[in-house]
């Protein structure tokens, strides 16, 4: 059974505006301030409680799962959360937008890829497995939505890499980032270490000229 989540139309303040404060006033009583829009229907401004929300955007669909949203005075429609806020001290939710979601046309989402496994170039070559991508971004029905995309990375050797031409396609799901982007790979720690060592080594000579590093480099030509 989807999650239900119960909502109310949220009052007009006397001045007509959902300012600052009436949305404080909305979470000091215990609630969440939303707005649903979408569908060729108008928004509409609601407060929610902020448990459900914490509740869906935990699960392992996270803000891809599809739920009902019952609003009082308006009945039942399916949606899903499309952008939240969070107070970054206490860590609470500040403000929440959902969608409405018409389940027989196609939206476009993104999924977290999920590496399984331990590669090849990592337990045998001395690499270092590096994720590019965490999420890649699809097109499909609401219903096909998948919770992740997991990929295998066992044989995958040092210098080796997994494009998003690798990952599981079917007719149903249709991948909207590049084909030729890379999802993971093997690197060799040299190879990364080089670099830094490099950088690390030039730096308090750069500092010391107070330059920046375009005319230090040019002097060094």
């Amino acid at each position: 059974m989807p999650e239900v989540v119960i909502a109310t139309p949220r009052q007009v303040p006397a001045n007509g505006k959902f300012n600052k404060n009436a949305a404080r006033q909305v979470r000091v009583a215990g609630k969440i301030p939303a707005v649903i829009y979408g569908a060729g229907k108008e928004s509409i401004a609601l407060e929610l409680d902020p448990k459900q929300i914490l509740r869906i955007l935990h699960s392992e669909s996270g803000h891809n799962t599809i739920f009902d949203v019952d609003v009082t005075g308006s009945g039942k429609v399916k949606a899903m959360i499309v952008d939240w806020q969070y107070e970054p001290i206490r860590d609470t939710l500040l403000h929440i937008d959902l969608k409405r979601i018409a389940l027989d046309k196609a939206i476009r989402v993104s999924v977290p890829v999920r590496l399984i496994g331990v590669a090849s170039g990592v337990k045998n070559e001395g690499g270092m497995l590096d994720q590019v991508m965490r999420e890649v971004e699809l097109e499909c029905l609401p219903a096909e939505i998948p919770s992740h995309i997991d990929v295998d990375v066992t044989n995958l050797a040092l210098f080796g890499a997994i494009h998003v031409s690798d990952l599981p396609h079917s007719g149903s799901i249709k991948f909207l980032s590049a084909e030729d982007a890379t999802i993971a790979h093997v690197i060799s720690i040299r190879a990364e270490a080089a670099p830094e060592a490099a950088a690390a080594g030039t730096e308090p000579e750069v500092a010391k000229k107070g330059k920046t590093d375009a005319p230090a480099a040019d002097a060094k030509k």
